[in-house]
């Protein structure tokens, strides 16, 4: 299976995109977002998202996140897997202000999200993201260089269960726009290995 630009879907198309087989850049509009009920109580389900549709039960999936001019309260871009409203995981870095940002994960499983977040310098302008699936489980994982990549989140998405659709997205949530781009775009076996500590619980089901 490769990345293919002339299969990619739209679940929202913004109004300033382009698209190449090298390169995707994405200009976001003002109050775009995604996130579901979990503590601030609302729902937002209108950031642009650019997929392709996978059958295969174990895959990875790379990209290069480039966000040179990001420069309000939560302006993000990265990588996505959408299934639909409620159901749904994304990775990026959200701008806070002029000292840090934050890189992070969102998992949203039967309409409820679940951010993690860690500070970073607010002069990094662009992080690689690799999303690995092992059937209903996944791994997010990010790097600066593109070769050494470090865990983020790993979690499980309960409507996974057949096809899946990924890819990347792109929004902000406030006042503001700015131009995401993507390159490195790239698909292959899966790179996060199966565990090989503790041994599976036996099935003890009648």
């Amino acid at each position: 299976m490769e990345w293919n630009s002339s299969i990619l879907e739209w679940t929202r198309k913004p109004e300033a995109f382009e698209i190449s087989k090298e390169k995707i850049e994405i200009t976001t509009a003002p109050h775009t977002d995604l996130w579901q009920r979990t503590y601030y109580h609302f729902r937002n389900d209108n950031a642009p998202v650019l997929q392709m549709t996978a059958k295969e039960k174990y895959f990875s999936f790379t990209v290069k996140t480039e966000f040179q001019n990001s420069h309000h309260r939560f302006d993000q871009c990265g990588v996505v897997m959408y299934l639909d409203s409620e159901n749904w995981l994304k990775a990026s870095i959200e701008y806070e202000n002029e000292d840090f940002q934050h890189l992070g994960s969102v998992v949203t499983n039967h309409g409820y999200s679940a951010w993690a977040t860690t500070e970073i310098s607010a002069n990094i302008k662009s992080m690689w993201y690799r999303l690995s699936r092992r059937e209903d489980d996944f791994c997010i994982e990010c790097s600066k260089d593109g070769i050494h990549f470090s865990q983020m989140r790993v979690c499980h998405m309960w409507e996974a269960k057949g096809d899946v659709r990924f890819g990347i997205y792109a929004c902000s949530p406030e006042e503001s726009s700015f131009t995401a781009v993507f390159t490195h775009m790239e698909m292959s076996e899966c790179r996060w290995l199966a565990h090989d500590g503790q041994a599976p619980d036996e099935d003890t089901e009648a």
